[in-house]
């Protein structure tokens, strides 16, 4: 079973790396950002950029699942935290 971390900051709002298994809308209004951007370069490899969250650019990767993977792992490692950003 797959398990989704939420994080709950001092003020009360909430953190989390955005997946459909989760239904956030009971939590009350949600505000979704963007975490990253995974795209392909020229070459064809992926590139998972977290410029968003003042993050670094991970990559290259052969297949765009690896960047994805990477991308969540680096939000869960380095953003899902509890300060407050």
């Amino acid at each position: 079973m797959k398990s989704i971390e939420v994080v709950i900051l001092p003020g009360g709002q909430t953190k989390t790396v955005f997946d459909d298994l989760l239904d956030l809308r009971p939590l009350g209004a949600i505000a979704i950002r963007r975490g990253s951007h995974v795209e392909p370069t020229l070459s064809g490899d992926w590139l998972a950029d977290l410029a968003p969250v003042n993050g670094p650019v991970l990559g290259p990767f052969i297949k765009r699942s690896e960047a994805l993977a990477a991308e969540v792992a680096w939000l869960q490692q380095n953003w899902l935290t509890c300060n407050d950003e």
